[in-house]
């Protein structure tokens, strides 16, 4: 079922990003032609507001909604009739991220003296309002309300708002699951809008819903192409999607951990890529052994197995160095590391969006419980990208302050530069007030 990409006569140095293009499997994804066709979905949303966005919602999901927002009614009832152990799960879940968040803030104000008589502040300072967006097609994700909302939060966010695909099946509002989760996360600005039209909704407004001065949350190539679009208008984080894994698997390495690994991340998607990279050459027919059994028990096989059959393979390398660098030229969403001194292996991974080591840290710890964020950068985006943070909500804002005294001892070095620049109304706005 997977296929196998033998590289064991290639030394690490030989395995860099330009030379394996094309050799290791990843879902194509044309995101430019996707804007192409998104295109006037937005800049009607842009013209027309909420009476566009509502006949999109119509001839996309079938419901037509007199207005997106969801009742706040609705909120508190779909909290109320949520499971009490998904209650206590997504509870457990926002206190673990709220930990590891809180970690990321930088300080409120850096104060420093580059010279005598000047001080730069560095103040940052949260957006006023986001908007989050959790898909809802093959999958209902209240953990992505989760992943967004809190680090929004966390960052001081005054005003958050969530977007996500009316059900037709729950009376055209979102799955009841995920307003549970915003409902318990104090969000209640939910609107029942999906795909391009809901991120345009947040780019421009509408009589429905205010602009919003940042948007994040995963999606699929209109989603992403939707971002891109409108990144100039709105601050957005990475176009994330499908997802994909990469396992560094040596002879120690658990063929039914191993196995359950690579099932679990091609349940999300048909499209999702599943890498083995070993260095065991026995480890891909043990695993095979182990698909064989948990396979068919699996729930969702149908769409597991055309991801294992269409973009996974096992990588056959010669040693650790080789596999580390095959994992860091293909830069995957995630990469768990099953090896003998599997902490010391993590530490010179470059390129991953998030490292999972050892046999009981799985990607499914970090999906839910670890704490960490699961919206990470996909296609190989993790070479420049990270996965989001709080940083997305803040903005630094430098304040500069300068007495007459620095600002003549800068005098001659704006004279110097604005004179190479031949900018000389610079040079006289500072000599205006220090003259020579």
């Amino acid at each position: 079922m997977i296929s196998r990409i033998d590289l064991r006569d290639r030394d690490a140095a030989t395995l860099t990003r330009a030379n394996l293009t094309g050799v290791l499997p990843r879902a194509t994804l044309d995101v430019a032609a996707a804007a192409e066709q998104i295109r006037p979905v937005c800049e009607d949303v842009r013209r027309r507001g909420a009476a566009a966005v509502r006949e999109y919602t119509a001839r996309f999901d079938g419901v037509d909604l007199a207005s997106t927002r969801v009742p706040r009614a609705a909120l508190a009832r779909a909290l109320e009739e949520l499971d009490p152990a998904v209650a206590a799960a997504l509870e457990e879940s926002a206190r673990r991220a709220r930990i590891v968040h809180q970690t990321q803030l930088p300080p409120s104000d850096t104060v420093v003296t580059p010279a005598e008589g000047l001080t730069v502040t560095g103040r940052y300072v949260p957006v006023s309002r986001a908007g989050v967006y959790v898909p809802g097609g093959l999958v209902a994700y209240p953990s992505s309300v989760v992943m967004n909302v809190v680090p929004a939060q966390v960052a001081g966010v005054g005003s958050v708002a969530v977007a996500s695909p009316p059900q037709a099946g729950h009376g055209g509002l979102p799955h009841p699951a995920v307003l549970a989760a915003c409902a318990l996360l104090g969000v209640d600005e939910v609107h029942a809008v999906g795909g391009a039209q809901a991120l345009a909704m947040f780019a421009y407004g509408t009589g429905d819903c205010a602009p919003a001065d940042v948007l994040t949350g995963p999606g699929n190539v209109y989603v992403a192409a939707a971002k891109r679009l409108l990144g100039g208008i709105v601050g957005t984080d990475g176009e994330n999607g499908p997802t994909e894994i990469a396992i560094i698997a040596d002879h120690t390495a658990d063929a039914c951990y191993v196995a359950a690994d690579l099932i679990a991340q091609a349940e999300h998607d048909p499209l999702a890529a599943c890498l083995l990279i070993t260095s065991d050459p026995d480890l891909p027919a043990r695993t095979d052994a182990e698909l064989a059994v948990q396979l068919p028990r699996a729930l969702n096989r149908d769409r597991i197995e055309q991801a294992l059959a269409g973009q996974s393979g096992y990588v056959l390398v010669a040693d650790i160095d080789a596999a580390l660098a095959v994992s860091d030229a293909w830069a995957p969403e995630h990469l768990e590391i099953q090896t003998e001194d599997a902490a010391k292996v993590a530490a010179r991974v470059r390129n991953a969006g998030a490292v999972f080591a050892g046999p009981y840290s799985p990607v499914s710890l970090g999906d839910y419980l670890a704490g960490s964020n699961h919206v990470l950068p996909t296609g190989g985006t993790a070479r420049h990208a990270a996965g989001l943070t709080v940083l997305p909500f803040l903005r630094l804002i430098n304040v500069v302050e300068c007495s007459a005294d620095g600002l003549a001892g800068a005098a001659p070095y704006i004279d110097a530069l604005g004179g190479a620049e031949k900018l000389a109304a610079h040079v006289a706005a500072v000599r205006i007030r220090v003259p020579q």
